[in-house]
């Protein structure tokens, strides 16, 4: 296990750098000048230009300023805000705790009610559960999100008044709860269907037979011997989307005013802060590589035939 766990370790790193460089290739090629922009319609000043391009290495190859950053990157600097002035650390630490709850919120609905509704539908294939949980995940998948959340927000804030139309208070984890459960909605649905598919699989297999016919209670068998094997795709649906949660929050965060990763990345975007957007697309890529480790360490303990060598 030891072996496996140092071998993926080292193949992160490639697959780490291969992907921040392209985003920052990416962000860096865009066109206009993001000095030139800081003094909008009045006449720039050629020295003060000059300054600050070479202040945050404007004025550099792009391959140059890749390796400066990814430097910086290993003892913890992630850069400062070019339109801010902010260390970039610093508007990640404020943000990022707030996109981290948003996330789990989402992540714990989808968990849950996902795997309700496969064990529902997948015990049940064929009769009235098995069809009502596919019509509903049906649904789900088929309406955008952004649509999703303003008919959440006009049911349960504007005529139900259960909760304000929008976060009033990001910390607070009870407001965060209805955009939890849009931002996961789509998730959930992709579980259940999968969730249900992997039972409705997983029960004519021989071993569950066997378990039934050695007289074990409906119990162990559905959630010992049944549970298990049937989960191994859904741990690995959930490894990556754990990720996507937070990278796809910014349509969420956008609509219920969440002032987290997604909003700030929003904004980073349309002012063209590039050290801003590359530094939290760079956690976003750690948080895939660590979830994607963490899915293949838990594959062993879900199917005891899964060995590392």
């Amino acid at each position: 296990m030891g072996r496996y766990v140092a071998r993926r370790l080292l193949q992160m790193i490639p697959v780490f750098i291969g992907t921040t460089l392209l985003i920052f290739l990416m962000v860096y090629s865009l066109p206009g000048d993001p000095v030139r922009a800081l003094w909008g319609d009045r006449p720039a000043d050629p020295q003060a230009m000059a300054r600050l391009r070479h202040e945050y290495w404007f004025d550099r190859p792009v391959l140059a300023q890749y390796w400066h950053y990814l430097s910086n990157v290993v003892t913890g600097d992630f850069g400062t805000s070019f339109v801010t002035g902010r260390k970039v650390i610093d508007v990640m630490a404020e943000t990022f705790p707030v996109t981290v709850r948003l996330a789990l919120v989402a992540f714990a609905v989808e968990v849950v009610v996902g795997l309700s509704l496969g064990l529902l539908a997948g015990l049940n294939r064929g009769k009235t559960w098995d069809k009502l949980v596919l019509v509903i995940t049906l649904l789900l998948i088929s309406i955008p999100i952004f649509v999703l959340g303003f008919i959440f927000q006009t049911i349960f804030a504007d005529q139900l008044g259960w909760v304000t139309p929008t976060v009033q208070n990001s910390d607070d984890i009870s407001q965060l709860i209805l955009p939890g459960v849009v931002l996961g909605s789509l998730s959930f649905a992709y579980i259940a269907r999968l969730s249900r598919t992997s039972l409705a699989e997983n029960l004519r297999a021989d071993y569950i037979r066997t378990a039934i016919a050695k007289g074990l209670p409906r119990r162990r068998v559905v959630g010992v011997h049944l549970m298990r094997n049937s989960l191994i795709p859904v741990v690995t649906f959930l490894g990556t989307d754990l990720g996507a949660l937070m990278g796809g929050a910014i349509v969420t965060e956008g609509i219920f005013n969440v002032h987290g990763i997604g909003n700030t990345l929003y904004r980073s975007i349309n002012q063209s802060d590039n050290a801003t957007v590359v530094g939290i697309v760079t956690i976003l890529v750690i948080v895939y590589l660590l979830s994607s480790l963490l899915v293949d360490l838990l594959y062993a303990a879900l199917d005891p035939r899964i060995r590392y060598a």
